[in-house]
């Protein structure tokens, strides 16, 4: 099961080589697809409850939405793969049976990230 979400923010990528478009200040309208897995609950008929993502994604969405990511820490050079990771670090603890982030800058590109050594 899945929920979706979704942030405005600012950022650049100061790791790449001058004149790449991407070390600009641009911004994107963020969606982020926050993935669980687990069995299903016999009596209540899910695998967790909707309630339950939002909640775990409400600090984070305060943190991100409307702000310049590269000034939050971690997020010094905010790839969308590094973004994807920062999130699963912190909703993790809260949400063990994440087994996947979704993390799209525009409507045709994006990653995920299935947590420390999985393929992405």
């Amino acid at each position: 099961m899945h929920r979706e979400f979704s942030f405005e923010a600012a950022h650049r990528l100061p790791n790449l080589p001058q004149g790449h478009k991407c070390t600009r200040l641009h911004g994107h309208s963020y969606r982020v697809t926050v993935h669980v897995a687990g069995d299903l609950d016999p009596t209540l008929g899910w695998v967790q409850d909707f309630g339950d993502l939002k909640a775990a994604w409400k600090p984070l969405e305060d943190q991100l939405d409307h702000y310049y990511l590269n000034e939050i820490p971690g997020l010094e050079n905010p790839t969308s793969e590094v973004l994807a990771e920062w999130i699963w670090s912190r909703l993790q603890p809260s949400l063990p049976q994440l087994c996947a982030i979704t993390v799209q800058e525009t409507c045709t590109s994006g990653c995920t990230f299935r947590g420390p050594g999985a393929n992405s």
